[in-house]
């Protein structure tokens, strides 16, 4: 295939896998829904398929998207469009992510504290749960799980704080490396991005071993609710992160991507950097304050 002329915009024809990834995401969200609500056997198996259905969906769709990139299909106009893409995508992650902290913000400042009688006028500390404490942490006025304790901020959190932050770090030494196409040392700082983000995901497990033993759990009232809804998320998108720059240092052994146009590697740096920061304020809002 040759290269796209300046002026031309590279369209692809006859794309099949919007609809595959359509077919894949109903699948798994259909799925999903009967395995809540329903015992049949056969409804864990229906969001398994709509699972493996959006993974053949996804390297299939990636892996044409890389050839058409290697081929030189793309101009400075695809290039734009990429990156308006991503720019967008990280922008609904934020949005994601601020409605589960708008949702711990409510609940801390405002519903415990109007069920503990704060407020000028309000009795629904009287009328609903008379004699309730709104202190923070809680498992809600009707004691959801019984009582739990709070994991220490300063011993595997700060761990991975640490980890996030260093690994902001050796992804950025490793996009410096690849500006000046130096792809040895650009594979040696992804590889140790990727070992860093497995080490912080191995401690939230380990984390979440050590917070069922204090006996806080999903069923732990609001905090629990909102602790492993906050930080559930965000382990799946270290995953999901540590998977793509685990991609991209294979692609970068590989020869792909130049020291004036990567924007693949960009697009992960980006996505990474952004984990990273929601992290902080995770670390900020749910364990330390």
């Amino acid at each position: 295939m040759s290269e796209v002329k300046a002026d031309q915009y590279f369209v692809p024809h006859k794309a099949k896998w919007p609809i595959v990834g359509s077919v894949g995401l109903t699948t798994t969200v259909v799925g999903a829904a009967h395995l809540l609500n329903s015992e049949t056997a056969m409804t864990p198996w229906l969001m398994y398929a709509g699972l493996l259905i959006m993974i053949v969906m996804m390297f299939g769709w990636f892996g044409e998207v890389i050839k058409e990139s290697e081929a030189g299909l793309y101009n400075t106009d695809v290039d734009t469009s990429f990156r308006m893409g991503m720019i967008w995508f990280i922008f609904s992650e934020i949005m994601f992510f601020a409605c589960f902290f708008g949702a711990l913000f409510y609940a801390r400042s405002l519903s415990v504290p109007w069920l503990g009688g704060e407020g000028t006028g309000l009795s629904t500390n009287n009328e609903l749960w008379n004699g309730y404490e709104g202190v923070w942490p809680t498992n809600g006025p009707a004691d959801l799980g019984g009582k739990f304790e709070i994991l220490d901020p300063f011993h595997l959190p700060l761990i991975n704080t640490m980890l996030l932050l260093t690994s902001s770090i050796t992804v950025t030494i490793a996009h410096h490396a690849i500006r000046i196409n130096n792809r040895t040392q650009t594979v040696i700082w992804l590889a140790a991005t990727v070992l860093l983000g497995a080490i912080f995901m191995y401690f939230q497990i380990a984390e979440y071993i050590e917070a069922y033993h204090l006996n806080l759990t999903l069923e732990s009232g609001i905090y629990g609710s909102t602790f492993f809804l906050l930080t559930g998320f965000h382990g799946m998108h270290v995953t999901l992160g540590a998977i793509m720059l685990a991609i991209i240092t294979v692609r970068v052994a590989k020869g792909h991507f130049k020291p004036e146009n990567h924007f693949g590697f960009e697009a992960v740096a980006w996505y990474w950097h952004f984990v990273d920061v929601v992290w902080l304020g995770l670390f900020i809002f749910v364990y330390i304050l």
